[in-house]
Protein backbone atom coordinates (compact mmCIF):
# COMPACT_ATOMS: atom_id res chain seq x y z
CA UNK A 1 0.00 0.00 0.00
CA UNK A 2 1.34 3.40 -1.18
CA UNK A 3 1.41 6.27 1.20
CA UNK A 4 1.29 10.07 0.58
CA UNK A 5 3.74 11.89 1.19
CA UNK A 6 4.36 13.76 4.35
CA UNK A 7 4.31 17.56 4.55
CA UNK A 8 6.05 17.59 7.48
CA UNK A 9 9.00 16.11 4.99
CA UNK A 10 9.47 19.32 3.50
CA UNK A 11 9.93 22.14 6.30
CA UNK A 12 12.69 22.81 8.09
CA UNK A 13 10.84 23.43 11.54
CA UNK A 14 11.28 20.45 13.60
CA UNK A 15 8.24 20.46 15.63
CA UNK A 16 6.00 19.43 12.36
CA UNK A 17 6.26 15.74 12.44
CA UNK A 18 8.38 15.09 15.23
CA UNK A 19 7.88 11.81 17.15
CA UNK A 20 7.97 10.55 13.42
CA UNK A 21 11.34 12.28 12.62
CA UNK A 22 12.87 10.99 16.00
CA UNK A 23 11.49 7.12 15.60
CA UNK A 24 12.35 6.97 12.04
CA UNK A 25 15.73 8.63 12.41
CA UNK A 26 17.97 5.36 13.32
CA UNK A 27 16.25 3.92 10.15
CA UNK A 28 17.47 6.99 8.02
CA UNK A 29 21.12 6.36 9.26
CA UNK A 30 20.70 2.68 7.82
CA UNK A 31 19.13 4.36 4.62
CA UNK A 32 22.04 6.78 4.20
CA UNK A 33 24.99 3.97 4.99
CA UNK A 34 23.63 1.63 2.90
CA UNK A 35 23.78 3.98 -0.44
CA UNK A 36 27.28 5.52 0.50
CA UNK A 37 28.38 1.73 0.65
CA UNK A 38 26.75 0.66 -2.46
CA UNK A 39 28.24 3.60 -4.56
CA UNK A 40 31.66 3.38 -2.97
CA UNK A 41 31.72 -0.24 -3.65
CA UNK A 42 30.70 0.42 -7.66
CA UNK A 43 32.75 -0.20 -10.86
CA UNK A 44 30.92 2.05 -12.91
CA UNK A 45 30.66 1.12 -17.15
CA UNK A 46 31.64 3.36 -19.79
CA UNK A 47 28.90 2.51 -22.63
CA UNK A 48 30.84 4.04 -24.99
CA UNK A 49 29.10 7.13 -25.48
CA UNK A 50 28.28 10.41 -23.41
CA UNK A 51 25.83 9.84 -20.52
CA UNK A 52 23.69 12.51 -18.72
CA UNK A 53 22.40 11.63 -15.46
CA UNK A 54 18.95 13.70 -14.64
CA UNK A 55 18.93 12.98 -10.66
CA UNK A 56 18.08 14.79 -7.32
CA UNK A 57 18.67 14.18 -4.10
CA UNK A 58 15.17 13.63 -2.30
CA UNK A 59 12.59 11.05 -2.80
CA UNK A 60 10.39 12.58 -5.51
CA UNK A 61 8.89 15.99 -6.53
CA UNK A 62 11.75 17.56 -8.21
CA UNK A 63 10.73 17.91 -11.92
CA UNK A 64 13.59 15.25 -13.00
CA UNK A 65 11.39 14.19 -15.89
CA UNK A 66 10.30 17.57 -17.63
CA UNK A 67 14.04 18.45 -17.41
CA UNK A 68 15.32 15.16 -18.73
CA UNK A 69 12.51 15.76 -21.67
CA UNK A 70 14.12 19.23 -22.33
CA UNK A 71 17.97 17.90 -22.39
CA UNK A 72 16.42 15.39 -24.73
CA UNK A 73 15.13 18.01 -26.76
CA UNK A 74 18.20 20.23 -26.49
CA UNK A 75 20.43 17.40 -27.58
CA UNK A 76 18.44 16.68 -30.45
CA UNK A 77 18.13 20.00 -31.73
CA UNK A 78 22.11 19.73 -32.13
CA UNK A 79 22.07 17.02 -33.54
CA UNK A 80 22.95 14.27 -31.12
CA UNK A 81 20.83 10.99 -31.39
CA UNK A 82 19.67 11.13 -27.37
CA UNK A 83 17.70 8.02 -26.35
CA UNK A 84 16.05 8.11 -22.42
CA UNK A 85 17.56 5.48 -20.26
CA UNK A 86 15.50 4.90 -17.22
CA UNK A 87 14.92 2.07 -14.52
CA UNK A 88 11.13 1.45 -15.51
CA UNK A 89 9.34 2.55 -11.96
CA UNK A 90 6.18 0.84 -11.08
CA UNK A 91 6.70 -0.67 -14.79
CA UNK A 92 6.21 -4.99 -14.51
CA UNK A 93 9.08 -5.46 -18.10
CA UNK A 94 12.62 -5.55 -16.90
CA UNK A 95 13.79 -4.76 -20.10
CA UNK A 96 15.77 -3.67 -21.60
CA UNK A 97 13.01 -3.04 -23.96
CA UNK A 98 12.33 -0.06 -26.65
CA UNK A 99 9.03 2.03 -24.76
CA UNK A 100 6.34 2.49 -27.65
CA UNK A 101 3.38 4.62 -26.09
CA UNK A 102 1.25 2.97 -28.72
CA UNK A 103 1.94 -0.61 -27.68
CA UNK A 104 2.79 -0.19 -24.36
CA UNK A 105 1.29 0.63 -21.39
CA UNK A 106 2.53 2.45 -17.41
CA UNK A 107 1.98 -0.64 -16.05
CA UNK A 108 4.59 -2.53 -17.82
CA UNK A 109 7.14 0.41 -18.49
CA UNK A 110 6.78 3.28 -15.63
CA UNK A 111 4.36 6.25 -16.32
CA UNK A 112 7.95 7.74 -17.17
CA UNK A 113 9.54 6.42 -19.65
CA UNK A 114 6.09 6.80 -21.36
CA UNK A 115 5.92 10.75 -21.20
CA UNK A 116 9.88 10.48 -22.30
CA UNK A 117 9.25 8.17 -25.30
CA UNK A 118 6.29 10.53 -26.89
CA UNK A 119 9.42 12.86 -28.03
CA UNK A 120 12.08 10.66 -27.81
CA UNK A 121 13.53 6.72 -28.54
CA UNK A 122 13.34 5.44 -24.74
CA UNK A 123 14.19 2.54 -22.86
CA UNK A 124 13.17 0.73 -19.79
CA UNK A 125 16.00 -1.41 -18.02
CA UNK A 126 16.34 -2.60 -14.39
CA UNK A 127 19.67 -3.43 -15.35
CA UNK A 128 21.08 -0.12 -16.67
CA UNK A 129 24.41 -1.69 -18.22
CA UNK A 130 21.98 -3.87 -20.03
CA UNK A 131 19.86 -0.95 -21.19
CA UNK A 132 22.64 1.21 -22.23
CA UNK A 133 24.36 -1.43 -24.30
CA UNK A 134 20.62 -1.66 -25.88
CA UNK A 135 20.48 1.70 -26.50
CA UNK A 136 23.86 1.92 -27.93
CA UNK A 137 23.35 -0.90 -30.57
CA UNK A 138 19.95 0.83 -31.42
CA UNK A 139 21.88 3.89 -32.59
CA UNK A 140 22.11 6.11 -29.47
CA UNK A 141 24.95 8.87 -29.67
CA UNK A 142 24.04 9.97 -25.87
CA UNK A 143 22.59 8.48 -23.21
CA UNK A 144 19.83 10.56 -20.58
CA UNK A 145 19.49 8.84 -17.42
CA UNK A 146 16.32 9.61 -15.86
CA UNK A 147 16.74 9.31 -11.91
CA UNK A 148 19.94 8.00 -11.73
CA UNK A 149 21.93 10.07 -9.50
CA UNK A 150 22.30 7.22 -6.77
CA UNK A 151 22.98 4.90 -9.45
CA UNK A 152 26.35 4.01 -10.25
CA UNK A 153 26.41 1.39 -12.52
CA UNK A 154 27.62 3.68 -15.81
CA UNK A 155 30.38 6.15 -15.81
CA UNK A 156 28.32 9.57 -16.23
CA UNK A 157 29.62 12.32 -18.58
CA UNK A 158 27.41 15.07 -16.61
CA UNK A 159 25.65 14.59 -13.51
CA UNK A 160 22.78 17.15 -13.50
CA UNK A 161 21.27 17.30 -10.15
CA UNK A 162 17.36 18.79 -10.58
CA UNK A 163 15.88 20.75 -7.21
CA UNK A 164 12.53 22.04 -6.46
CA UNK A 165 12.91 25.84 -5.94
CA UNK A 166 9.19 26.21 -4.15
CA UNK A 167 10.53 27.66 -0.74
CA UNK A 168 7.77 29.70 0.19
CA UNK A 169 4.96 28.87 3.26
CA UNK A 170 7.90 27.61 5.02
CA UNK A 171 8.47 24.78 2.16
CA UNK A 172 12.58 23.61 1.92
CA UNK A 173 13.00 21.28 -0.83
CA UNK A 174 15.32 19.18 1.67
CA UNK A 175 13.40 19.63 4.61
CA UNK A 176 15.57 19.44 7.70
CA UNK A 177 18.15 17.42 5.90
CA UNK A 178 16.92 13.94 7.14
CA UNK A 179 17.31 11.16 5.14
CA UNK A 180 14.57 9.04 4.41
CA UNK A 181 12.48 7.66 6.07
CA UNK A 182 12.69 10.73 8.49
CA UNK A 183 13.12 13.36 5.54
CA UNK A 184 13.09 13.46 2.09
CA UNK A 185 16.59 12.70 1.84
CA UNK A 186 17.97 10.06 -0.47
CA UNK A 187 21.47 10.57 0.91
CA UNK A 188 23.23 13.72 2.67
CA UNK A 189 22.87 17.04 0.83
CA UNK A 190 26.99 17.05 0.95
CA UNK A 191 27.09 13.38 -0.61
CA UNK A 192 24.99 14.08 -3.15
CA UNK A 193 26.44 17.53 -4.25
CA UNK A 194 29.91 16.01 -4.41
CA UNK A 195 29.12 13.87 -7.40
CA UNK A 196 27.14 16.48 -9.15
CA UNK A 197 28.35 19.01 -11.96
CA UNK A 198 25.57 21.03 -11.94
CA UNK A 199 22.51 21.91 -10.35
CA UNK A 200 18.90 22.75 -12.11
CA UNK A 201 17.07 24.99 -9.67
CA UNK A 202 13.17 23.99 -10.96
CA UNK A 203 10.47 27.34 -10.22
CA UNK A 204 6.83 27.52 -11.31
CA UNK A 205 6.08 30.49 -12.75
CA UNK A 206 4.61 32.63 -10.96
CA UNK A 207 7.93 32.83 -8.48
CA UNK A 208 9.91 35.93 -9.76
CA UNK A 209 13.58 34.12 -8.81
CA UNK A 210 15.15 31.24 -6.30
CA UNK A 211 15.48 31.77 -2.79
CA UNK A 212 18.79 33.08 -2.27
CA UNK A 213 19.81 31.33 0.94
CA UNK A 214 19.05 28.17 -0.99
CA UNK A 215 20.98 29.27 -4.50
CA UNK A 216 24.05 29.63 -1.65
CA UNK A 217 23.80 26.17 -0.82
CA UNK A 218 25.65 24.87 -3.96
CA UNK A 219 28.76 26.94 -3.68
CA UNK A 220 30.91 26.69 -6.99
CA UNK A 221 28.57 24.61 -8.28
CA UNK A 222 27.26 26.45 -11.95
CA UNK A 223 23.40 26.88 -11.09
CA UNK A 224 20.90 26.67 -13.70
CA UNK A 225 16.66 27.99 -13.59
CA UNK A 226 14.11 26.28 -15.04
CA UNK A 227 10.50 27.12 -15.42
CA UNK A 228 7.58 24.35 -15.03
CA UNK A 229 5.44 25.74 -17.50
CA UNK A 230 1.97 24.56 -18.87
CA UNK A 231 2.62 23.59 -22.22
CA UNK A 232 -1.09 24.54 -22.32
CA UNK A 233 -3.73 26.52 -20.65
CA UNK A 234 -6.04 24.65 -18.48
CA UNK A 235 -9.53 24.23 -19.84
CA UNK A 236 -12.20 26.86 -19.31
CA UNK A 237 -15.16 26.00 -17.39
CA UNK A 238 -15.25 23.94 -13.63
CA UNK A 239 -12.41 21.73 -12.75
CA UNK A 240 -11.85 18.70 -10.52
CA UNK A 241 -8.24 18.08 -10.30
CA UNK A 242 -6.04 14.94 -9.09
CA UNK A 243 -2.31 14.08 -9.25
CA UNK A 244 -0.29 11.17 -7.59
CA UNK A 245 2.54 12.76 -7.78
CA UNK A 246 5.10 12.94 -4.95
CA UNK A 247 4.02 16.72 -4.10
CA UNK A 248 0.27 16.70 -5.58
CA UNK A 249 -0.19 20.09 -3.84
CA UNK A 250 1.92 21.39 -6.43
CA UNK A 251 0.06 20.92 -9.06
CA UNK A 252 -3.34 22.23 -7.27
CA UNK A 253 -1.08 25.20 -6.83
CA UNK A 254 -0.28 25.29 -10.13
CA UNK A 255 -3.40 24.52 -11.99
CA UNK A 256 -4.87 28.32 -10.01
CA UNK A 257 -1.93 29.50 -10.55
CA UNK A 258 -2.70 29.20 -13.83
CA UNK A 259 -6.42 30.39 -13.97
CA UNK A 260 -8.22 27.26 -13.61
CA UNK A 261 -11.44 27.01 -11.93
CA UNK A 262 -10.61 24.66 -9.61
CA UNK A 263 -13.80 23.31 -7.57
CA UNK A 264 -11.85 20.59 -6.14
CA UNK A 265 -8.61 18.43 -5.97
CA UNK A 266 -7.78 14.73 -4.74
CA UNK A 267 -4.22 14.23 -3.70
CA UNK A 268 -3.20 10.81 -4.35
CA UNK A 269 0.37 8.56 -3.54
CA UNK A 270 3.51 8.97 -5.88
CA UNK A 271 3.03 6.70 -8.83
CA UNK A 272 -0.69 5.82 -7.49
CA UNK A 273 -2.49 2.79 -9.58
CA UNK A 274 -5.83 4.79 -9.85
CA UNK A 275 -8.37 1.75 -8.88
CA UNK A 276 -11.82 1.61 -10.04
CA UNK A 277 -13.21 3.05 -7.05
CA UNK A 278 -10.86 5.81 -6.92
CA UNK A 279 -11.75 6.86 -10.75
CA UNK A 280 -15.52 6.69 -9.59
CA UNK A 281 -15.15 8.94 -6.66
CA UNK A 282 -13.20 11.72 -8.73
CA UNK A 283 -16.53 11.07 -10.96
CA UNK A 284 -19.01 11.38 -8.60
CA UNK A 285 -16.89 14.61 -7.51
CA UNK A 286 -16.78 16.36 -10.90
CA UNK A 287 -20.60 15.69 -11.43
CA UNK A 288 -21.08 17.35 -8.02
CA UNK A 289 -19.65 20.32 -9.23
CA UNK A 290 -20.79 19.79 -12.87
CA UNK A 291 -17.15 19.58 -13.72
CA UNK A 292 -14.60 18.10 -15.91
CA UNK A 293 -11.45 16.22 -14.29
CA UNK A 294 -8.04 17.05 -15.00
CA UNK A 295 -4.92 15.66 -14.08
CA UNK A 296 -0.72 15.84 -14.99
CA UNK A 297 0.22 13.94 -18.03
CA UNK A 298 2.41 11.44 -15.95
CA UNK A 299 -1.17 10.78 -14.20
CA UNK A 300 -2.95 10.66 -17.75
CA UNK A 301 -0.66 7.94 -18.58
CA UNK A 302 -1.66 5.15 -16.05
CA UNK A 303 -4.96 6.00 -16.28
CA UNK A 304 -7.07 2.81 -18.15
CA UNK A 305 -7.86 3.65 -21.66
CA UNK A 306 -11.49 3.57 -21.12
CA UNK A 307 -10.55 6.43 -18.70
CA UNK A 308 -8.77 8.43 -20.87
CA UNK A 309 -11.34 10.17 -23.03
CA UNK A 310 -12.82 11.16 -19.45
CA UNK A 311 -9.95 13.15 -17.77
CA UNK A 312 -8.04 15.87 -19.78
CA UNK A 313 -4.13 15.58 -19.46
CA UNK A 314 -2.27 18.45 -18.58
CA UNK A 315 1.15 18.88 -19.78
CA UNK A 316 4.19 21.14 -18.55
CA UNK A 317 7.17 21.57 -19.66
CA UNK A 318 10.79 22.66 -18.22
CA UNK A 319 12.17 26.15 -19.97
CA UNK A 320 15.81 26.87 -19.33
CA UNK A 321 16.19 31.18 -18.33
CA UNK A 322 19.79 31.00 -19.79
CA UNK A 323 18.98 27.80 -22.59
CA UNK A 324 21.70 29.12 -24.60
CA UNK A 325 24.29 28.58 -21.38
CA UNK A 326 22.52 25.42 -20.84
CA UNK A 327 22.99 24.18 -24.35
CA UNK A 328 26.98 25.13 -23.94
CA UNK A 329 26.92 22.94 -20.76
CA UNK A 330 25.35 19.99 -22.87
CA UNK A 331 27.64 20.28 -25.64
CA UNK A 332 31.14 20.45 -23.43
CA UNK A 333 30.13 16.72 -22.54
CA UNK A 334 30.85 15.42 -25.39
CA UNK A 335 34.14 16.25 -26.66
CA UNK A 336 35.20 15.86 -23.24
CA UNK A 337 33.78 12.32 -23.07
CA UNK A 338 35.09 11.69 -26.62
CA UNK A 339 38.76 12.75 -25.23
CA UNK A 340 38.18 9.97 -22.14
CA UNK A 341 37.67 7.05 -24.66
CA UNK A 342 34.47 7.10 -26.32
CA UNK A 343 34.06 6.72 -30.17
CA UNK A 344 36.06 8.74 -32.51
CA UNK A 345 35.07 11.83 -34.02
CA UNK A 346 34.19 11.84 -37.45
CA UNK A 347 36.86 11.96 -40.23
CA UNK A 348 37.48 15.73 -40.70
CA UNK A 349 36.71 16.53 -36.86
CA UNK A 350 38.95 17.40 -33.86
Amino acid sequence: MKLNTPRWWYTRDRRHGAVARTLLKPAGWIWSAATARRLARATPLDPGVPVISIGNLTVGGSGKTPVAREVLRLLRAAGVEAHALSRGYGGSLPGPVGVDPAVHAAAEVGDEPLMLALDSPAWIARDRVAGARAAVAAGAQALVLDDAHQNPALRKTLSLVVVDGETRNDEWPFGDGSVFPSGPMREPLKAGLARADAVVILLPADLPEPDPELVGIFGALPVFVARLLPAAPPPPGPLVGFAGIAKPWKVERSLKAAGADLRDFAPFPDHAAFREEDLRFLAGRADQFDARLITTEKDWSRLPPEWRERVVSWPVKAAFEDEAGFAALLGSAVPLHRRSGGPPPPAGEE
